[in-house]
C-alpha cells in the first residue's frame, strides 16, 4: 500500500503526484489555484468540478447521480455541498457544459443552500434548467445566462472562454479556464463525429489551445475501455428510417429522452414514412415541447396524435415514441409491457425498437422489460453489432486521443468515469504522449494545486460524501433513512412491548416480543422467550432506580440486540414500545393540570 500525503490510497500505475520536489510542500491558498471534483470521479453522475483561487470559486456542472438497486426509495444522490456552502461568498460563476441531469439535475438542491447571483448555460441546458427550476418554483432565485462557443466569463482570478463540441444532446461545450498559475481544459462530454447532425465540434479552436499551451486537461472517460471509433449519428437515422419503411405493423421506439437530435432524427423519419407519431411519457413530452420551442425539432403539429386516436389509424400509419429504454419501472414502456398503460396495448405484430444500449447496472431490468414485450407478442429488435440504432454520446479511445493530441496537455486528470475508467484513459494519455508521472487518478475531494504551470497533489481534501435525496429533501438527513431501510431489508425489526406503571416504577408482566423479517417465529419461539426473559432481567435492574422512559429504552436496545446478534449473527432494527398504565397517565395528567 502506498502512503500519500499521510492516508492511505490504493496502488495504481499512476502517481497521485506529479512531482516528488513538491512531495512535502503544503498549498498556500492566496496564490495557488485548486482543483478539486465534488463529484463525477470513481462513479457516472453527480458531476461537480470546481476550481479555486484566494477569494474566488468556478463551478462547472451540478448534476445529479442515479441511485442504485440497494438504495431503496431514494429518488437521486447528489455531493455534499458543506464545502462550498461556507465558501460561498467565493462562488462567483457556475458554468454549465450541457443539458443532461447528470450535469444539471443538481441545480434546485444546490440552490436550496446556496445564493448564486447567475448560472451560465448553453440555450438548450437553459431551457431545460428554466423548466426544472419552475417546477421547484425557484425560477425567481437566479439568472440564467445563455452561453455559447463566444462567450467570455471574466472575474478577478478567472477568464473563460467556451468551444463546441459533439454530443448526445444539442448546444454541448467544452470549457477553457485561464488562472493565474496555468490554463485548464474541461472537456465536458464530447465524442468527434464526422458527419454529425447539428454543430461540429470546433477543432480549430481545440488546436489552438494546443498551441498556446494547456497545463491541465480534464477529459470524459466514459468510454475509456471502448476501442476504436463511435458511429456518426448520421448512420443511426439511416438504420431507423430504413427499418421504420420495412416494418409492416405499429412501431414502438425507445431512447432517451435526453437525446433530443436522435429523437428529432425519429421524429422526421417517421414524417417520411408518413407515419403518425404519438409521444408517451413525461420526460419525452417535456424534451419535445422544449425542442418544438427552441427550433431544435421541426415537425409540422398535424403529424402528431394523442392517446386516444390510436385506433383511428391503420398500424402502418402509427409510430409510438416512449420512454423506458433503460426499463424503468415506471415508465411508458415498462407500463405498456405491463398492460398498465392508459392508452397503449401490445397486440401482436407491434414492433419494438430500443434505440439505445442499456446503461451499465440496467441490463437486467431492461431484460425484464424485454421479455415481458416479447410475452405479450412484439416483435422487439435492440441495438447490435449487426445493425446501427444506437451510438453512444461519448468518445471511444480513438476519439480519446485526438482530443488529447489537438491539446497537449502538460498535465492530465481523467474525470466522469468509474476508477477502472480514469485508470484506462491515463493509459491511454500516456500512449499519446503524457508522462505517467504526470496523470492524476483522483477521487472527489482530492485536491491538485497548479503553481506556475506545475500541478500537483495537496495534503489536504474537501469534504464530498453523497447525500441521498428522498423526495425534495436534500438536507442529508433522509442519509440515516436509507441505512434503516437496509437493516430492515438484510436483517427485519424486532418490537418489544413493554407494559409499566410509572407510579410504582415496576413492570406489570413480560414483555412481548414481536418479530417481522428477522426469523420464522413458528421454528423460533424458545428463541424469542428467551428473549423476553433477558429484556425483562434487564429492566427489573434498571427499574430499581429512578429512571425516565428514554433509559428504559436504551436499556431494552442494549440488553437485546448483543443477545440476539450472538444466537443469529443478524442485526435487526430494535424497537421499544413502553405502554404506561391507564391509572398511571391519569394521574400524570392531572398533575400537569395543576400546574
Amino acid at each position: 500500500m502506498n502512503v500519500t500525503s499521510g492516508r492511505p490510497v490504493r496502488e495504481v500505475r499512476y502517481s497521485s503526484i506529479a512531482n516528488a520536489d513538491f512531495r512535502e510542500q503544503v498549498i498556500n491558498h492566496e496564490t495557488d489555484t485548486l482543483v478539486y471534483a465534488m463529484g463525477g470521479l470513481g462513479e457516472i453522475g453527480k458531476n461537480m468540478y470546481c476550481f479555486e483561487h484566494d477569494d474566488e470559486i468556478i463551478i462547472v456542472d451540478c448534476g445529479v447521480k442515479f441511485p442504485e438497486s440497494d438504495l431503496l426509495g431514494v429518488d437521486y444522490v447528489i455531493p455534499d455541498y458543506t464545502y462550498l456552502v461556507k465558501n460561498q461568498q467565493k462562488i462567483k460563476a457556475l458554468l454549465i457544459t450541457h443539458g443532461h441531469e447528470d450535469h444539471i439535475g443538481g441545480i434546485p438542491y444546490f440552490l436550496q443552500q446556496v445564493r448564486l447571483r447567475e448560472i451560465h448555460a448553453p440555450r438548450f441546458a437553459k431551457a431545460l434548467i428554466e423548466k426544472k427550476l419552475e417546477e421547484h418554483r425557484m425560477l425567481r432565485n437566479v439568472r440564467i445566462v445563455e452561453i455559447d462557443s463566444d462567450s467570455r466569463v471574466k472575474t478577478k482570478h478567472f477568464t473563460v472562454g467556451f468551444f463546441d463540441t459533439v454530443h448526445s444532446i444539442p448546444d454541448s461545450l467544452g470549457i477553457f479556464i485561464n488562472t493565474p498559475n496555468g490554463r485548464i481544459v474541461e472537456t465536458g462530454d464530447f465524442k468527434f463525429d464526422m458527419t454529425p447532425v447539428g454543430t461540429n465540434a470546433d477543432y480549430q479552436k481545440m488546436a489552438y489551445m494546443g498551441q498556446i499551451g494547456v497545463s491541465l486537461l480534464m477529459s470524459d472517460s466514459t468510454n475509456s475501455s471502448v476501442p476504436g471509433s463511435s458511429i456518426s449519428e448520421k448512420a443511426v437515422a439511416k438504420a431507423i428510417i430504413e427499418r421504420m419503411r420495412k416494418t409492416p405493423g405499429r412501431l414502438l421506439i425507445s431512447t432517451f429522452a435526453s437525446n433530443v437530435l436522435r429523437l428529432n432524427q425519429i421524429l422526421e423519419a417517421a414524417v417520411q414514412c408518413d407515419r403518425k407519431i404519438a409521444v408517451f411519457g413525461r420526460s419525452m413530452e417535456n424534451v419535445v415541447d422544449i425542442g418544438q420551442k427552441m427550433g431544435v425539432i421541426d415537425i409540422p403539429a398535424e403529424a402528431f396524435i394523442s392517446g386516444n386516436e390510436l385506433n383511428t389509424l391503420p398500424a402502418n400509419r402509427i409510430c409510438i415514441v416512449c420512454t423506458g429504454s433503460q426499463g424503468e419501472p415506471m415508465a411508458a414502456l415498462s407500463r405498456i409491457a405491463n398492460g398498465t398503460h392508459k392508452w397503449l396495448r401490445i397486440i401482436p405484430g407491434d414492433t419494438v425498437l430500443f434505440s439505445s444500449n442499456p446503461i451499465p447496472g440496467n441490463a437486467q431490468s431492461v431484460g425484464g422489460v424485454i421479455n415481458q414485450l416479447t410475452r405479450v407478442g412484439a416483435n422487439v429488435i435492440t441495438n447490435s453489432t449487426l445493425n446501427s440504432y444506437h451510438t453512444t454520446g461519448h468518445a471511444p479511445q480513438e476519439e480519446q486521443k485526438l482530443m488529447l493530441n489537438l491539446i497537449k496537455p502538460k498535465y492530465f486528470m481523467p474525470n466522469h468515469g468509474e476508477y477502472k475508467m480514469l485508470v484506462q484513459h491515463a493509459e491511454t494519455a500516456v500512449e499519446t504522449g503524457v508522462p505517467k508521472e504526470n496523470c492524476f487518478i483522483c477521487s472527489n475531494g482530492d485536491i491538485i494545486v497548479l503553481r506556475n504551470g506545475e500541478c500537483f497533489m495537496a495534503n489536504e481534501r474537501v469534504q464530498t460524501d453523497a447525500v441521498y435525496v428522498d423526495g425534495n429533501d436534500a438536507t442529508g438527513l433522509s442519509t440515516s433513512v436509507i441505512k434503516d431501510r437496509r437493516i430492515l431489508a438484510q436483517n427485519g425489526l424486532v418490537a418489544v412491548i413493554v407494559t409499566i406503571d410509572s407510579r410504582y416504577n415496576k413492570i406489570l408482566c413480560r414483555p412481548s416480543i414481536v418479530s417481522r423479517g428477522f426469523v420464522y417465529i413458528k421454528d423460533n419461539q424458545m428463541l424469542l422467550k428467551d428473549a423476553e426473559l433477558v429484556v425483562y432481567d434487564a429492566l427489573k435492574k434498571k427499574m430499581q432506580q429512578r429512571t425516565t422512559f428514554g433509559e428504559l429504552k436504551n436499556c431494552i436496545k442494549s440488553s437485546l440486540e448483543p443477545y440476539l446478534y450472538k444466537k443469529t449473527n443478524r442485526n435487526p432494527i430494535v424497537i421499544p414500545v413502553i405502554l404506561n398504565q391507564k391509572a398511571a397517565i391519569a394521574e400524570i395528567q392531572s398533575k400537569i393540570q395543576k400546574r
